[in-house]
This record gives structure tokens, sequence and C-alpha cells, in this order.
């Protein structure tokens, strides 16, 4: 089986040869390719020739194509910051007044400069690597995250707890809903085998499950339904510790959950197993970057031996892998991994 195969055959829930690895290394990709993160967010061929380098030399099966958590919010203008050697930033909001959200202006992200961007690098690697290795479009956030951002963050979670700003909250929602829903088809069109968004403001870090359930999941299982309505396979990510919601995450629909490592893996593993593909989860920081090729290859074999039961699994990071992390220590992650059959 090529790498593509694999990766698709776990969404299908089917054995293996050996065990699907995509890698959420976006930055460490660019680090190594020698491209700085303004030249990877602003040419498309500079993304594409660091998956390309990276895929070659870790020989892994899938490519996360990722660039910022705030894409979508610079293309319905919100305040952004574009550092040259960072990921981008919001910088602040755009609605300052919950109750001129009517008053938001129709956007087309498809004009958009660096959805643009987004889009060629995942066409590129499409027609580089065809159906050999599956190619993972990131359609940025989920629209809860994004009404955040659009609303200012902290402005937003004092909204979430005023019962009197409800219909103005859902009107937010569904306009960040048609944004992202957008971004969707437009990558889809492009090319990639699977779709995916994070929405890292929805996690029990930042609101409480009961809230998720109110007003995350709803718009999540939107994003869900659209990937499912182009025909491709859907993953959703939430960062910090999801156990609280592990459930309500399931019930998006989502073929696929990419955890963070501060989610309890055997806890994920009894609800997912035979609903959903895991996706992650070694820590990218304290064991991928930080730690041992010893410590790398025992924690991957907690996780290869935690999910020998299922094939619904694909190894990876918990989030975003450091661009400093060790190659040697990435190898050892892939190499424990290959000696195991899917």
């Amino acid at each position: 089986m090529n790498g593509c195969e694999r990766i698709l055959a776990a969404f299908r829930g089917e054995h293996t040869d050996a065990v699907p690895i995509m890698l959420h290394n976006f930055m460490m990709a660019a680090h190594e390719a020698g491209i700085t993160m303004r030249q990877y967010r602003e040419d498309p061929s500079a993304i594409a020739r660091a998956f390309i380098q990276a895929v070659e030399e870790y020989g892994y099966d899938g490519v996360l194509v990722d660039v910022d958590t705030v894409t979508l919010a610079g293309a319905v203008g919100v305040p952004c910051d574009y550092p040259a050697g960072e990921p981008a930033r919001v910088r602040g909001p755009l609605l300052t007044d919950l109750s001129a959200v009517g008053d938001l202006p129709d956007i087309q992200i498809s004009t958009d400069r660096r959805v643009g961007v987004w889009l060629e690098a995942v066409r590129l690697l499409r027609n580089y690597f065809g159906d050999e290795i599956a190619v993972r479009g990131n359609c940025d956030q989920c629209p809860f995250t994004l009404a955040g951002m659009i609303r200012g963050m902290d402005s937003w979670m004092m909204d979430l707890l005023n019962p009197d700003r409800e219909e103005e909250i859902r009107r937010l929602l569904e306009y960040s809903s048609g944004i992202t829903v957008q971004f969707l088809r437009l990558m889809a069109a492009a090319g990639a085998h699977i779709l995916s968004n994070g929405d890292s403001a929805a996690g029990p870090d930042l609101v409480s499950p009961a809230l998720y359930r109110r007003f995350a999941l709803p718009y999540e299982r939107k994003t869900v339904e659209e990937s499912h309505r182009v025909g491709l396979p859907y993953v959703l990510h939430i960062c910090g510790n999801t156990g609280a919601i592990l459930d309500g995450m399931l019930l998006t629909g989502a073929d696929g959950l990419e955890l963070d490592y501060k989610t309890d893996a055997r806890l994920a593993h009894e609800r997912m197993k035979h609903r959903a593909v895991f996706l992650g989860n070694i820590d990218p920081s304290g064991v991928l970057a930080l730690g041992t090729p010893a410590l790398v290859e025992q924690a991957t074999h907690d996780l290869l031996m935690l999910f020998r039961d299922t094939p619904r699994f694909i190894l990876n990071a918990g989030c975003a892998i450091p661009p400093l992390t060790p190659p040697h220590n990435l190898r050892a992650m892939i190499r424990r991994a290959r000696s195991v059959r899917g």
C-alpha cells in the first residue's frame, strides 16, 4: 500500500500493511527547507517545496497543509500581524459592538490573496504526489473560533455568558459558518483528499462543556456536513484536554479527531475506537522537541499498543511540531511505527 491508501483506509476502518502516519509539521518542514514563515505563507511553491522535502526525508504517509490560524480572520477584515519568523496572529477585533453584526460585509474569500496561496499549495502538492501521499487541506478555523477572532476573544467569552445576546451570537456564528464553508468547498476543488478545521477556542480550557455543546458543536456539525457533501472525510482538531467534550466532538459526525497530547489517550481509545479515527497524540514539545530518541520511541510504542485493536488510528503529534525539533527524534517516532503492522 502507498501512503494515501493507508491514510484513507484508516477512515474506512480497514486494516493496512503499516501504521499510517500524518504529521502536523508545517513549521518544522519550513525550517528544514530554509524557508521563513513570511516566505512560507506568501509563496505556494515554498509551501509545496517544504512538504515535498519533508516527505522525501522522513517517509510518512500524509501531509497536513497548514499555514496559520488567522487566514480566514484576515480575509474578513480582522486586523492581523504577519511576523517574518513566526505564524501570523490576530492583533485586535473587527466587531467592537456585537449589535453591529448585521453590518458585516458579504465576503467571497476566493478573492483573498492569502486564501489563494493556501489553495495553490494544495494544488501543487496534489499534482506532485497524485494519489501516492494523502493531502489534507486544513481549512483554518471552525465558526466558533472564527467568531471569537472577529469579535475579540475576551469580548466573545463575555458575550457567551449573557443570555440577552444570544440572537446576536447566533447571527455571528451563522456569518462565520458561511466563511468556513466557503473554504471547505474551495479546498475540495483544489484537490485535497481530506478536509479539516481547528476550533481552538472551543475547548474546555476556555469554555465549559455546556457552552461547547450550545454554541460550538452545532456549527462544527455544519462543517462536517459540508465536507461530506463534497465527498471527503473530515478531521476536527481542538487544542487542550478535550476529555470532557469527546462525546460532543463525536456527535459532530467528524470522521477523525486530531487530539492534543493533553487528552487522555486511553479515554479517547475507549470512546473512539469503533466510531472515528484518532489522530495524535505524541507530545510535540516535551517528547518530540525536548525528549531523547529513547523517550520518543517509548511514547510511540505505548500509543501504538493502546490502539493496536483498531485500524482507526493515524500516528501524529498532539499539535504542531516545533520548528527546532531534532530530526533524529522524528525519525525515532516513524521508525518505531514502521516496525508495527497496521
